[in-house]
């Protein structure tokens, strides 16, 4: 089975509160769907194309998983406090295996 990931590249963050009282809801939520953080802030050097605000990876055990995550009506409601000052892209995508 594949594995799913989430990629979140924000370019504006209007209210940080507001971002913050999301990630602090949502954090719970995600691990209970097998969501693992690989990428949350941090450092980073924008080599080519648009530089973003932000950029969050988290990985989950399936892509069915990192959907039925992004769908479930508790993770709606925490996205729900910080959509409205948030402006982000954000896709879940299938994982790839050389193997």
């Amino acid at each position: 089975m594949k594995k799913g990931y989430w990629i979140s590249l924000y370019t504006k963050i209007e209210n940080e509160n507001n971002l913050k009282k999301y990630a602090e809801t949502v954090t719970s939520v995600i691990k209970s769907f097998g969501g693992v953080p690989l990428i949350r802030g941090g450092k980073h050097k924008t080599h080519d194309g648009e530089d973003f605000t932000r950029s969050v990876v988290w990985e989950f055990p399936s892509y069915e998983k990192a959907i039925e995550c992004h769908d479930s009506k508790e993770y709606q409601d925490g996205w729900s406090l910080a959509k409205n000052t948030t402006v982000r892209h954000m896709q879940v995508i299938e994982g790839f295996s050389t193997e």
